[in-house]
């Protein structure tokens, strides 16, 4: 299970997408520079008031499930596949999203400071793609070899 080259991207997904939920993705930051408040996938406190991104948290937990299960489809390659474009689309979903909350907490005299860690559901994406791509080359490896057989 693990010696396939797509196991491990998958574990690296899962890793990348863990980090993602623990740091900041970002921070708003007062215009005279004084403040800063870190925009978790929970939310950000802005202003004394808490404004909740369940929705982002959720969308990273679902794929961070997802790509974890999909190791365990070994055997499976097809299904495998189908299992990481749902995560990619996931991941498209949870950058719409997080856009969205970014317009709707955005203030005039605010500015935005991107963190690192925004840029690994990305990462996570190129890796699903790797994998797709590592899945197939099995599958046809498989039906090379049924081809073979008596």
């Amino acid at each position: 299970m693990i010696q396939r080259i797509q196991s491990l991207y998958l574990l690296v997904v899962v890793g990348l997408l863990i980090t993602t939920m623990c740091f900041p993705m970002g921070y708003f930051i007062e215009e005279n520079r004084i403040n800063e408040y870190p925009f978790n996938v929970l939310g950000v406190s802005l202003d004394g008031m808490y404004h909740s991104t369940l929705g982002l948290f959720f969308l990273l937990l679902l794929s961070t499930i997802v790509s974890f299960f999909t190791i365990l489809l070994y055997k499976k390659r097809m299904l495998q596949v189908r299992m990481l474009v749902f995560n990619s689309i996931l991941l498209v979903v949870f950058y719409l999203v997080f856009i969205l909350s970014y317009i709707s907490l955005k203030d005039g005299g605010m500015e935005f400071r991107i963190n690192w860690t925004l840029c690994l559901p990305l990462f996570s994406m190129v890796l699903n793609i790797l994998a797709i791509c590592a899945i197939n080359h099995d599958e046809a490896l498989v039906r090379a070899a049924d081809r073979l057989r008596p």
